[in-house]
């Protein structure tokens, strides 16, 4: 009889069971992670065409939209654990692991070029592709542990913005981390606190599907043509993710040149786009009130250059004085009945 090796009778949390791992590819994993990709061209496609002047300021940072955006990135990154734990559960193969980190982050690199050359005012610093090399390389922690352990971890994870901002993570160098006392201003913005608690997730349910028999289960289904553009598309996921904004992009500055868009004032703008996300909270009475007193200590100056680049940290604090000032006005007229 052949001996067993120590590292094969070691506790099942940190030595899973190699036979419960799927020998051949999962198509269903490929397939979600082709609709997410479809849903998030779909939601940069509104983006742009908010960008363009087509869609009304703010409509794709608030409701249903933001609720929309971050259902995307949470489950990109979800899959990012499950891809983890089936590519390196059965022990971690570096080459593997350091060619697939060295495109992701060269990707994420040359989008902050890109975007650091189109768009300076909101360039992408921090955006999905950087956490998603960075949570490939911290996830590598958890494949051994006990998946209950991973899912506490995951919460507290995504609970800590909650509790633990701090001014000691306002400067640039740590705003990677999440719990700055705002957040700063960028166009894909998805630091470590909350978003590495969705990839960890994606570990300890794959664990756990794993043990159950799931994935094995899972990679004997095989789906129709129907599903083949999914399929292709969850394949090569980066190369679609690389190239879908700047082809959406280009199509929709093509069309602006033949039907540009009819651009409101930057006081419409503002009002539009305040009283959108302040709805989010308070009543349309107050939001109406709200807006206009922030329109009237903005001024036009201030104004002009909210539009006009992102805020200088300057604005950003004139900007929250005049919040503060204006929701405690606002308030007070309510309270008095004062009629706008």
């Amino acid at each position: 009889m052949t001996a067993t090796p120590a590292s094969q009778t070691a506790d099942p949390a940190a030595a899973p069971d190699q036979t419960a791992f799927p020998r051949k590819r999962i198509e269903a994993l490929d397939i979600a992670r082709g609709l997410a990709l479809v849903t998030m061209a779909i939601y940069h496609f509104t983006w742009d065409l908010e960008f363009f002047g087509y869609v009304d300021p703010g409509t794709t940072a608030v409701g249903g939209w933001k609720l929309f955006a971050r259902c995307i990135a949470s489950s990109f990154l979800f899959l990012v654990g499950v891809s983890l734990v089936l590519a390196h559960g059965r022990g971690i193969r570096w080459k593997s692991f350091w060619r697939r980190f060295a495109m992701v982050a060269g990707a994420a690199i040359a989008i902050s070029i890109a975007t650091w050359v189109a768009m300076p005012e909101g360039f992408i610093f921090f955006g999905i592709l950087h956490q998603i090399a960075l949570a490939s390389l911290l996830g590598l922690a958890f494949l051994r542990l006990p998946p209950l352990l991973t899912l506490v971890v995951a919460a507290a994870v995504i609970a800590a913005p909650n509790f633990l901002r701090s001014s000691f993570f306002d400067h640039p160098a740590l705003w990677w981390v999440g719990l700055s006392s705002s957040n700063p201003h960028s166009n894909d913005y998805v630091p470590v606190f909350p978003w590495f608690g969705a990839v960890l997730a994606g570990v300890a349910a794959s664990r756990l599907a794993v043990s159950s028999g799931l994935f094995a289960r899972l990679a004997e289904v095989r789906f129709g043509r129907w599903a083949s553009p999914l399929d292709f598309s969850g394949r090569h996921s980066l190369a679609f993710y690389l190239i879908h904004q700047p082809v959406l992009i280009a199509c929709v500055w093509a069309f602006s040149q033949v039907w540009p868009a009819q651009i409101a004032s930057n006081e419409v703008r503002f009002r539009a786009s305040c009283e959108r996300t302040c709805g989010q909270s308070r009543d349309a009475d107050f939001c109406a009130r709200y807006c206009a007193c922030m329109l009237d200590t903005l001024g036009k100056d201030g104004l002009d250059q909210l539009f006009a680049s992102a805020p200088t940290p300057e604005l950003r604090a004139r900007i929250e004085d005049n919040a503060s000032l204006c929701t405690a006005r606002t308030d007070g007229e309510l309270l008095d009945g004062e009629t706008p």
